[in-house]
């Protein structure tokens, strides 16, 4: 009991650890989403003089899909954390619900895939041939979960995303971001024979896929040479910005957290400068990094929303930590579903603001 109770309690620190990271790298990365590594790099160096804070809403941020994608998947996790077929058919109800809301900016693989389920395809069908990052920044939750499971890490893990991406790469990325996480639990739990990933379990993650292993070699050697965040993205052609393909933002959220170990600001701002994707790229940083070390406060008070708030990812990080550590179902809150097209509905309206701001010259 006394192991179970001691389990429990590192669980829940890095579910939250995951979860709010995750929220404040997507909140973070908001404002840039789609803009040049350049036009980044001006903005924020002059407007901001190189310090990254929430600016969505006012001086507040909000959160998007990644964050939303990441809660849902909890959710499940916890309602069916033994039985994969129904944490499938739980998730792709949610899925369905979700996208109900109006969701801005949603990916055209997940669009397309979640209008499949609609139809009545099944979550094993339902995935279109994509590669996109959609399911790497969803699955850091289930590599925790897991930690101690590999197979069952591996099942999850594809049932989460072939309900929306089939091409075999996004599996690839999705477990390699679980993988890691994996990892860094088992080290924080202090495992017998547990060691923070290293270039050999990533490359382990991509089996004979060619690409995957130009990557992780590419990664040693720029890792040799010490290499910058940056320096690294540009040897994989990323100068302008880190694209929404899953062999792009998962190399570079990995590199990130070698190279700024211990240092989730510098991290984080590392991967957001890089432009791009930036949303996504904070996101999944931001749940690895989360799990290692503390997120900066101002951040975490930096972010405003509704029904997904800080508090709502703390009670859900004590549920996944409760379900993880006893193996039992554990029913969380019932979603406040109806508030959600309202919610969006003000999200877009600060996104069109947004977009208006970016054709005025500053």
């Amino acid at each position: 009991m006394e192991m179970l109770n001691a389990d429990q309690e590192v669980l829940s620190r890095l579910f939250q650890g995951c979860l709010v990271g995750t929220a404040v790298g997507d909140s973070l990365g908001l404002p840039a989403e789609n803009l040049s590594a350049g036009t980044v790099r001006r903005r924020w160096k002059g407007r901001w003089k190189g310090r990254w804070k929430q600016g969505f809403l006012f001086k507040y941020g909000m959160v998007s899909d990644d964050t939303e994608h990441s809660v849902l998947l909890g959710r499940a996790l916890m309602k069916h954390p033994r039985d994969v077929a129904a944490f499938r058919k739980e998730f792709a109800g949610s899925l369905r619900w979700w996208l109900l809301g109006l969701p801005a900016g949603i990916g055209m693989a997940t669009l397309k895939s979640i209008v499949r389920l609609w139809f009545g395809v099944s979550p094993e069908r339902s995935g279109v041939f994509s590669a996109g990052n959609g399911p790497a920044m969803r699955v850091a939750a289930v590599g925790i979960f897991f930690a101690d499971d590999v197979e069952r890490l591996g099942q999850y893990v594809r049932a989460a995303t072939r309900m929306t991406h089939s091409d075999p790469k996004a599996v690839v990325g999705a477990m390699a971001v679980a993988m890691t996480a994996a990892h860094l639990a088992r080290f924080a739990m202090g495992r017998e024979g547990a060691s923070l990933p290293s270039f050999e379990d990533w490359a382990a993650v991509g089996g004979e896929d060619a690409d995957w292993q130009r990557l992780m070699e590419a990664m040693r050697e720029s890792r040799g040479k010490g290499d910058s965040v940056q320096e690294f993205a540009c040897s994989l052609g990323l100068r302008k910005g880190v694209s929404g393909y899953m062999y792009h933002t998962v190399p570079v959220c990995l590199y990130a957290l070698l190279h700024h170990e211990g240092d989730f600001k510098g991290g984080m701002g590392a991967v957001l400068y890089l432009g791009g994707d930036t949303d996504t790229t904070g996101a999944i940083y931001g749940a690895l990094a989360g799990m290692r070390g503390e997120v900066p406060d101002e951040w975490v008070k930096g972010i405003k929303d509704f029904p997904v708030s800080i508090a709502f990812l703390e009670e859900l990080a004590r549920g996944l930590a409760q379900a993880a550590a006893s193996g039992e179902a554990v029913m969380p809150r019932r979603f406040p579903w109806f508030a959600v097209p309202f919610r969006n509905a003000l999200f877009l309206v600060v996104v069109f603001v947004h977009c208006f701001r970016r054709i005025v010259p500053f």
